[in-house]
């Protein structure tokens, strides 16, 4: 059979699009599965050469995604991250390991070492190695490889239990409802805000930005944990887009994105490599999604923990009308791969360079100064701050420009703002 070729989409798809972008965005493993991240030593690429496969064009391979309803699978996800965000003084070892104080309890709560949330900051940098195992949406296991110690998440109907080994912590949170409702809630334990970081999410979210200022392409085949895969390709129209680049690996047969790779304009490194190094589509056994807290370990109500975080935070909380003033200058601008948040500043901004050797605010100038360039144009000045794909403008009145974009385009944008 010939090498599937590249096949570019960029407007032509016409009336069905609109239904096909729809589609591909509900596909995949449930979404309790997009709790974790993994990265691991192995090779990202379990297996050699390109495989030929039957020509297929973008949209067809787009649909595929869109069709494919896999529930059941188990496997170990890789990830590296590299955003090529400063050290901050005084910070510990960025991604390091995840266990916290002997004994647990670190700031923040009785469970925070085997906090979900917290487990997203720690996953945003490094390399990971993720195990995960999913049967439905109601069952689902992570468990979180450190050198020192292991980190597992484990939900099943309506509880959601923690733990990290580090700290012999285990978090134990439920929704209510008896097991033998037919339908379960997920325990609010089970955190949304770490969605998006299989494979099939992060595919998920670049096929949303695919629009007219987006190019879709098949480029090509690849073995991805020893399965055939096309290689689906987006990139950005847009010149002042900070990423140069987007590799879904789509399985062959089944339509699960393996594996999903962004790489920056500037070149170099990928900042986000998510692939599975190994995966299995049989029903994973029940006893996987069982689990019992070691002995010895330090057992965490979560719902009493949020509850009692929700009442302290409360006191100290912004009423509506506060918030809504806050909040009245957020505003986004641009469309597409080059859209800026902006948030209106009203105040002095950050300290300049006149403030140095004046206390504080001379070594908080210093250390700006240390990770971000000063900047001028005809809205001002103001220091811009870069990683390898977010960069942020701030002007000397405290207004923020950020995204993804470089830094012509985010002072362009505050120039026009002027």
């Amino acid at each position: 059979m010939p090498r599937n070729e590249p096949t570019e989409v960029t407007d032509g798809w016409d009336g069905e699009r609109s239904a096909r972008r729809r589609k591909a965005v509900r596909y995949g493993v449930p979404v309790a599965v997009a709790v974790v991240a993994a990265a691991t030593m192995v090779p990202a690429f379990a297996g050699s050469g390109s495989p030929d496969l039957p020509k297929i064009s973008a949209q067809d391979l787009i649909a595929k995604v869109a069709k494919s309803d896999v529930q059941q699978l188990s496997g170990t996800v890789r990830v590296t991250t590299d955003l090529g965000l400063p050290a901050l003084p005084g910070a510990g070892g960025g991604a390091g390991g995840f266990g916290g104080a002997p004994g647990g309890g670190e700031k923040g709560g009785d469970g925070a070492s085997a906090s979900p949330q917290n487990k997203l900051m720690e996953l945003a940098s490094g390399a990971h190695t993720l195990r995960v195992a999913v049967d439905g949406p109601d069952k689902q296991r992570v468990s979180i490889v450190d050198k020192a110690a292991e980190y597992s998440l484990v939900h099943h109907g309506n509880e959601l239990w923690a733990y990290d080994s580090g700290s012999n912590t285990a978090v134990h949170s439920t929704a209510p409802g008896s097991r033998s409702d037919k339908q379960h809630r997920a325990p609010e334990g089970l955190p949304k805000d770490l969605k998006g970081a299989t494979p099939q999410d992060l595919a998920k979210q670049a096929l949303e930005a695919a629009g007219d200022t987006t190019s879709v392409t098949v480029d090509g085949t690849a073995k991805v944990a020893g399965r055939d895969a096309y290689q689906l390709l987006i990139k950005p129209k847009q010149a002042g887009s900070t990423v140069g680049s987007i590799r879904v690996a789509v399985d062959a047969a089944n339509g699960v994105p393996l594996k999903f790779t962004l790489t920056p304009k500037s070149g170099g490194a990928a900042a986000v490599d998510v692939g599975y190094t190994n995966v299995d589509f049989a029903k994973p056994a029940a006893s996987t999604f069982d689990f019992t807290p070691p002995k010895g370990a330090k057992v965490v109500d979560g719902n009493k923990e949020r509850a009692t975080a929700q009442r302290e935070h409360g006191k100290d909380a912004p009423s509506g009308k506060e918030l809504a003033k806050d909040m009245g200058g957020l505003n986004v601008i641009g469309k597409g791969w080059t859209s800026i948040a902006t948030i209106k500043g009203e105040g002095a901004g950050l300290p300049s360079g006149k403030d140095k050797g004046k206390g504080a605010g001379g070594d908080a100038a210093k250390f700006l100064d240390s990770i971000g360039d000063n900047v001028n144009g005809s809205f001002g000045s103001g220091r811009f701050f870069s990683t390898r794909l977010v960069n942020a403008l701030i002007t000397d009145n405290g207004t923020v420009y950020v995204g993804a974009v470089d830094k012509q385009t985010l002072i362009n944008a505050a120039n026009a703002a002027k």
